[in-house]
């Protein structure tokens, strides 16, 4: 029986979930960098998920809680823009916040990268407190 996507709810073929399983154990130089930063509900206490299949893609890292998918682009990305660009639109079409980096951001300026991620996490945790205004006919009424 094929696993369930938690994200989409979609069945995910065998397939797909062993590639998935396969990049976690074969994670890039950038994402071993990464990673202990986010495991364990590190980053300010989101809790992310490594090699994350959504629809029929799979993702670096993505955070369930703050509607957040992270990718990390290295040089074969350079020839994929629109392939890319694609897939984020796709992807983007569940409600996901999608922010890529550069190898070499990861490699050079990682405290930047943790708190553009921080900082998106905390945007979407605000975002989720605010109530929806009103929609026509609802709410109170002047008297």
């Amino acid at each position: 029986m094929p696993a369930k996507n938690i994200v989409t709810g979609q069945s995910v073929s065998d397939v797909l979930q062993q590639r998935a399983q396969t990049l976690r154990q074969e994670m890039t130089a950038e994402e071993k960098i990464l990673w202990p930063y986010l495991r364990a509900n590190r980053l300010h206490g989101y809790h992310f998920r490594r090699q994350q299949i959504i629809d029929r893609f799979i993702v670096d890292f993505y955070c369930h809680t703050a509607n957040l998918v992270i990718e990390l682009d290295g040089p074969i990305h350079e020839d994929r823009r629109d392939y890319d660009q694609e897939r984020d639109t796709l992807i983007a079409a569940h409600g996901l916040t999608i922010l890529r980096f550069r190898n070499e951001q990861v490699q050079q300026d990682l405290n930047a990268v943790l708190a553009t991620i921080a900082q998106a996490c905390n945007d979407a945790a605000v975002r989720s407190t605010v109530p929806a205004p009103p929609r026509d006919g609802e709410g109170s009424r002047e008297r």
